[in-house]
């Protein structure tokens, strides 16, 4: 079998996965009969005990599952290997167990807060069935899902806090990343690509106060309808809202009280309510709302609301395109700089003061490497030279529906060798990686030689890259 690397491995367990592998915990003694059947042809293929880790075991299933889950999340397999999948498993499994041993303890009530969301995540996979499902995922009712959807998400945040203790306390001093440069001088140093620094101004249509009194008087006739008339405010979810996300489960969203979820305007509204209650109309970032509250369990509140935008007149998106060209026209011409023209009229408040520079939100500096640059971004900007200026571009997002912006490319990076000068902070991160690389290695091969492990049937014939089979 192809050895498993220490990057794929941490890749493979760094995946985010909706819903993941069983997580059953052992109570007492191993248990190795059959767990589950399932029909294959006229054949039955029992389903026992891949392996056990301290106090949890793989199930045979659990492999085929988890590369299922990751396919239905939208993520790429490639050519990583079944042996490669199972040991990342394992390796969950361990650091869980050890958080277990070291009393690290998880927000049980915040666990439980992310279940909604991620039940109308897996929803949206089905087209809203969740008779679809709960077949997909061999469980008889949606409690079942949710109490296994508690189990991993209870056990991933243990896995994920023994990792974060095992590197808290590790720093990287500038020595060492000149040595680790040093080092990879003998090797080849590594090629970085292509990158830009990018800036933008961005103007909004304005909303006037007409259309907005439209939408407040829209949410006060459904309450009013609802309140008096007995009509559904689930039905009013579907055939009105805008917050497309949450229409297929009729406008549900579960909040916490100690875990701070949606703008802060929604959840003082959602908070101020008695059970069975529907608000007033409010404004948010979003648009205006009503809020249902539907029932309070302690310090979670279910709630379902309506969302509508005010409709942007036509008049407000020929205002803002003209402004917007005004502005192109000027910086064309010289009469200001795309910068002093971003701090005085771009809508964007996170790039207005930086002068429309835009900071990526990977390595949070203003730096986009081209292979890895968002695909929307990569194709506003990719034919233009350096200082030029885009056509005008029209977008929208969440908040904005309509927004019309500019764009130019401020600085461009060519690909390059790798030089310790010039790209001191991606050295610094790369040498950092690999000392946290390190030290994980360390923790699992002395962790695994202190834990109860097994490893049954085809599984002891890989190649793994830690001695899960102790006999090294």
């Amino acid at each position: 079998m192809k050895s498993i690397s220490k990057n794929l491995l941490s890749a493979v367990f760094l995946m985010t996965i909706t819903v993941g592998f069983s997580q059953e915990i052992i109570k007492d003694e191993v248990k190795t009969e059959v767990k589950e059947t399932k029909r294959q042809g006229n054949r039955i293929k029992a389903d026992g005990v891949a392996a056990v880790v301290g106090d949890f075991i793989v199930l045979d299933s659990d492999v085929n599952r988890r590369i299922a889950q990751i396919k239905a999340a939208g993520g790429d397999i490639g050519d990583i290997t079944n042996c490669e999948i199972f040991g990342s498993i394992l390796e969950e499994k361990l650091y869980a167990h050890q958080a277990i041993q070291d009393s690290i303890v998880v927000n049980e009530l915040q666990i439980r807060s992310q279940i909604d969301q991620q039940i109308q995540g897996i929803l949206g996979q089905f087209n809203g069935s969740m008779t679809e499902m709960l077949n997909f995922y061999k469980k008889d009712s949606e409690d079942a899902l949710r109490e296994e959807i508690y189990e991993i998400n209870k056990n991933q945040s243990l896995a994920s806090q023994m990792r974060n203790k095992v590197l808290e306390e590790i720093e990287i001093t500038p020595e060492e990343v000149r040595q680790f440069y040093n080092d990879l001088k003998e090797e080849g140093l590594p090629t970085f690509g292509t990158e830009l620094q990018i800036a933008n101004i961005v103007i909004i249509p304005e909303i006037t106060e007409a259309s907005k009194q439209v939408a407040i008087d829209k949410l006060a006739g459904f309450k009013k309808d609802i309140e008096e008339n007995g009509a559904s405010f689930t039905t009013k979810v579907l055939f009105y809202t805008d917050d497309t996300a949450s229409k297929s489960t009729g406008g549900k969203y579960t909040l916490n009280r100690k875990r701070p979820r949606m703008v802060k305007e929604f959840r003082d509204v959602a908070f101020s309510l008695q059970e069975g209650e529907i608000s007033e109309p409010f404004e948010s970032i979003y648009g205006y709302h009503i809020i249902f509250l539907e029932k309070i369990r302690g310090q979670e509140y279910d709630v379902r609301h309506i969302l509508l935008r005010p409709e942007i007149t036509p008049d407000a998106i020929d205002k803002a395109r003209k402004q917007i060209e005004d502005i192109r026209t000027r910086i064309v011409d010289g009469s200001v700089t795309f910068a002093e023209a971003a701090r005085e009229f771009s809508d964007e408040k996170e790039t207005k003061f930086e002068g429309g520079q835009m900071t990526n939100p990977t390595t949070q500096d203003f730096n986009f490497e081209l292979t890895k640059m968002d695909p929307e971004i990569y194709g506003q900007v990719q034919d233009l030279k350096d200082g030029e200026i885009s056509p005008i571009i029209q977008d929208g997002d969440r908040e904005n529906p309509i927004k019309f912006k500019i764009m130019t490319v401020t600085n461009r990076i060519d690909d390059h060798e790798a030089d310790f000068s010039r790209d001191y902070l991606k050295i610094k991160r790369l040498a950092l990686q690999n000392k946290h690389f390190d030290a994980l290695g360390k923790w699992q091969e002395e962790t695994i030689m202190s834990t109860y492990i097994k490893i049954n049937g085809d599984y002891r014939s890989c190649d793994f890259n830690g001695n899960w089979l102790k006999n090294k």
